[in-house]
């Protein structure tokens, strides 16, 4: 694997507690992003280091660029269609330009315009953004909110193939992490190593509502 991997423990002394953060392993060129598929997707994106054969272009896909999220959102890899368990590196423009062209998935005040003038901007939109709970590993809500971005028509279409810098199956190493989890052994729970991503864009984090300091 080519993931950067760290205790968990370890990692949650230096992680914020709550507000909105995008929590990821990146560096300057590129961002990790988690999707979980059923095994023939998973395993065609894996030989073919693109999306392809039974994965829909047609249809929104979600990325997620936290570890913990995505465990929490496939159950470690145990639901059903999740079972193949994907960790891409993705360029990190490209990740950039769809938080920039990105619309909120629902409506509210904090967003400064019109419930119309959102509902326009959905329909111009194919990228979707949303803050959810983040978990941690037992799949506890915690106060730290978390970020899922959905894509769709030509964003599907870049993201597929020409985003991708590599696509790792890590489904084996899930598993393993997984039954530490099982046991309560956060002690030895390795998970990737994340922090923070905040962009040299004021005007894109006021967007996002990021928030620059920890707590």
């Amino acid at each position: 694997m080519k993931l950067k991997l760290k205790k968990y423990k370890e990692q949650l002394q230096n992680w914020p507690e709550k507000g909105h953060h995008i929590m990821a392993q990146y560096d300057e060129d590129k961002i990790i992003v988690y999707q979980s598929y059923q095994k023939e997707i998973g395993e065609f994106a894996v030989n073919n280091q693109y999306f392809g054969g039974k994965f829909s272009i047609e249809r929104m896909t979600w990325i997620k660029p936290n570890f913990l999220w995505m465990m929490y959102r496939n159950g470690w890899g145990t639901k059903e269609n999740q079972e193949c368990v994907l960790a891409i590196h993705l360029k990190l423009k490209a990740f950039k330009k769809y938080l920039e062209n990105a619309v909120y998935s629902s409506y509210g005040e904090k967003l400064g315009i019109s419930r119309e003038e959102w509902q326009d901007q959905v329909k111009k939109s194919s990228v979707r953004l949303q803050w959810d709970p983040d978990h941690d590993p037992f799949g506890n809500k915690i106060e730290r909110r978390a970020i899922q971005i959905g894509l769709r028509n030509e964003f599907t279409r870049s993201f597929a193939k020409e985003d991708i810098i590599l696509i790792e199956d890590i489904t084996d190493f899930v598993k393993e992490q997984y039954q530490l989890v099982l046991k309560d052994d956060l002690e030895n729970l390795l998970i990737p190593e994340e922090k923070p991503l905040l962009f040299n864009d004021e005007n894109l984090n006021k967007k996002l509502r990021l928030d620059e300091t920890k707590g």
